[in-house]
């Protein structure tokens, strides 16, 4: 009997010892991800589940492989709680597989959020967002700009406009180095999937890790496949990849299931000349320009684009969420282009 006791004892504390597993399993947040099935990767990991999102993490990268947020319209156009900025350290993680505090000080990168602050809608789940376990070394400038501008604010838009619930999974990969003590990944690339199921429609953006990347046109989501090697395990048919026509467009804005933004952060006459030949070219079947205090800019862009083109756009007041970190916002004019 003794004997059998100590085989359990010793069966599981190996369990114990080494939990990570390359087959994530989610128990408690299933319902996160489409169909309720995670995706599949070779890279072996833990499973963390939160309140509004899930991470499969690197024990090794110590980050994200990656994360999963499960939006929709309703939770992004509730009133978001501030944004806390109190990042703390894992305490479910062991300790030799944590990323620490420490190990961001001084490294030059930001401490960049997979699942974003910005789509947290209660204050549990704001003050959860800043696990470092849900972190990845981001270059400061890609992070604050291209990064939040380009591809964080065009997948709150999208979502907005959705018929239902969009899915979305964000992680990186790569490998240029490494951070503090705890040896944390540099990633070399940084991505976003997104998976609207009412269109059956998915794509990707796929951006390098650096202060001087720039924004290119989304992949579809077999590229991403191929790139990170994870299997999303998407519902998707063959015909479902990146939008149409995507590498036409105006660069300044991504397009994303028929409709782009196009953002004016002052007066942009390249910007412009290319909406209105788009316009002119018969591409254009709406457009909304959204501003919060900076009216004189909508109405000089609108007024230009009646008189070149004739075409009357839309002229609304959005303000962001009154918090400290959207004070860039308050200037911004966005066009929305709903091309045909």
């Amino acid at each position: 009997m003794n004997i059998l006791r100590q085989i359990l004892v010793l069966a599981l504390s190996l369990c114990l010892l080494n939990p990570i597993s390359a087959f994530a399993i989610f128990e408690e947040c299933q319902d996160l991800f489409p169909q309720q099935q995670a995706p599949s990767t070779q890279q072996t990991g833990r499973d963390l589940c939160f309140d509004s999102y899930a991470i499969y993490y690197s024990p090794i990268e110590k980050k994200p492989i990656y994360t999963v947020e499960k939006l929709s319209r309703e939770r992004l156009s509730t009133p978001h709680p501030k944004r806390s900025n109190r990042f703390y350290e894992e305490a479910r993680l062991p300790f030799a597989e944590r990323a620490l505090l420490s190990d961001y000080r001084g490294s030059g990168y930001d401490r960049g959020h997979n699942a974003p602050a910005g789509d947290m809608s209660n204050e549990r789940s704001m003050a959860q967002s800043f696990s470092l376990a849900n972190m990845m070394p981001q270059a400061r400038q890609n992070n604050q700009g291209i990064w939040a501008k380009n591809v964080e604010e065009p997948t709150r838009l999208y979502v907005k406009r959705a018929a239902g619930e969009v899915y979305v999974f964000t992680g990186s990969t790569g490998n240029s180095g490494s951070i503090g003590s705890s040896r944390v990944t540099i990633p070399t690339h940084l991505f976003k999937l997104v998976y609207d199921p009412s269109k059956n429609l998915a794509w990707a953006y796929w951006i390098e890790n650096t202060n001087e990347a720039n924004m290119t046109p989304p992949i579809s989501y077999q590229d991403l496949v191929k790139k990170t090697g994870i299997d999303f395990h998407l519902p998707l048919n063959a015909m479902a990849t990146t939008p149409k026509a995507a590498s036409s467009e105006p660069k300044d804005g991504r397009i994303i299931g028929g409709w782009y933004p196009i953002f004016f952060d002052h007066y942009s006459q390249t910007k412009l000349d290319q909406l209105v030949q788009n316009i002119k070219e018969g591409r254009v079947a709406s457009i909304q320009i959204q501003y919060d205090q900076n009216s004189d800019l909508a109405k000089k862009i609108g007024g230009q684009l009646e008189t070149q083109t004739s075409f009357i756009p839309t002229l609304i007041q959005s303000s962001p969420p009154n918090t400290a970190i959207v004070t860039y916002e308050r200037n911004r004019v966005i066009a929305i282009v709903r091309s045909k």
